[in-house]
């Protein structure tokens, strides 16, 4: 299927988009497209990994501030801003090589789908946890994540139904907000960040208010408003209610045995492991959400239960009942470790086999040789 997508968000259209008109001049022709969106990938999951290393538990900012050094913030900040340019120029550089494929657009949107938890994954780093004073607490982080989740996820799930990707308002937003938020950080430290913002309430605070009433303001509704148009026009891709929601099913049952897991176990796993879990929500969000971007482009229709459900069901059970006892944590430890390894062996997988279905190299401009 051709590959459409609306942006009418005036920050991207008037600011964004003539800066990286500029900024994609300075990339050579030969570099391939997915190797400038590989390599802000690997930039955005450096940089967690490095602040990871400083505040494995999310308490650096709040107990002791100035364990994470200066450089680490403005080093996020950079790598930030990297990623965001790179993930926006590598479509314009496709199409002046004249080398966009479908192949292009599923590592753009699949690596897209791993890189949103990752970058809501480290700025909690900035914040710190609650402890008792200043901070946000673990739960606050897990609805957080699950809400920047829940609007990547809608619209996929629209572009499934209508064929057209419109980009959500809150992408260019959010990451203008990052940087800044780095940036702040940098410069003044983490006590900004614990400090009263606007009558009692503090940074934090207005972020998760600004997020939350984006997403059910904004987002969801523009998401249904143009499914419905779709509808009207007849321009919808499936004909039944089943077929259009069927791409749901999987993440909303991912989300109901997650939050089960959350609040239901007996150690208080995610308070005592918020990393390890949060880590874990966001790539088994990701590979799920990848399944219905390939269904989308190949026009298949999504399976009902997506695997990753099964094993992570029993974990579930197996961790509520009080089964696991004390073993809870490492075995979230082992389930985390073989999701992330499965994910990425399904990435490498599918990578290959559209290289050599569309007979092009993931990584170069260089045709295959047929043979």
């Amino acid at each position: 299927s051709q590959y459409s997508a609306v942006d009418t968000n005036p920050l991207s259209v008037y600011i964004m988009q003539p800066m990286w008109n500029k900024i994609i001049k300075i990339v050579p022709l030969w570099i391939a497209p997915n190797l400038l969106t590989f390599s802000g990938f690997v930039m955005i999951l450096f940089n967690y990994f490095l602040i990871s290393f400083y505040d494995w538990d999310y308490t650096a900012s709040g107990t002791s501030p100035g364990l994470v050094p200066t450089w680490v913030w403005l080093f996020s900040a950079f790598t930030t801003f990297c990623a965001y340019a790179l993930d926006s120029i590598d479509g314009k550089h496709a199409r002046r090589t004249q080398s966009s494929t479908p192949l292009g657009e599923l590592f753009d949107h699949g690596l897209d789908s791993w890189a949103t938890s990752i970058f809501v994954l480290s700025f909690f780093s900035v914040c710190s946890r609650d402890n008792g004073k200043t901070g946000v607490s673990v739960y606050t982080m897990y609805i957080y994540l699950s809400i920047v989740l829940f609007n990547f996820m809608c619209s996929h799930w629209e572009k499934y139904n209508t064929g057209v990707l419109f980009l959500p308002w809150g992408y260019d937003i959010s990451q203008v907000v990052l940087i800044a938020a780095y940036l702040l950080t940098g410069a003044v430290g983490v006590e900004v960040w614990q400090k009263p913002f606007l009558f009692g309430y503090y940074i934090t605070d207005v972020l998760v208010i600004l997020l939350i009433g984006f997403s059910l303001f904004l987002s969801f509704p523009q998401t249904l408003y143009n499914i419905h148009r779709a509808h009207l026009k007849k321009t919808l891709k499936n004909d039944s209610l089943y077929e259009g929601l069927l791409p749901l099913v999987s993440p909303l049952l991912l989300f109901i045995l997650l939050t089960v897991w959350v609040v239901l176990s007996p150690g208080n796993i995610l308070a005592k492991q918020p990393r390890l879990f949060l880590w874990m929500v966001g790539v088994t969000f990701s590979n799920v959400i990848c399944k219905v971007i390939i269904c989308q482009m190949s026009s298949t229709r999504p399976e009902l239960f997506h695997w990753f459900l099964f094993p992570l069901a029993l974990v579930v059970y197996a961790a509520i009942s009080g089964l696991l006892g004390w073993t809870e944590e490492a075995v979230l430890a082992v389930f985390t470790a073989l999701v992330t390894t499965a994910h990425v062996h399904y990435g490498v997988c599918v990578g290959r086999q559209l290289s050599e279905h569309l007979n092009i190299y993931i990584f170069s401009l260089k045709k295959r040789v047929q043979e």
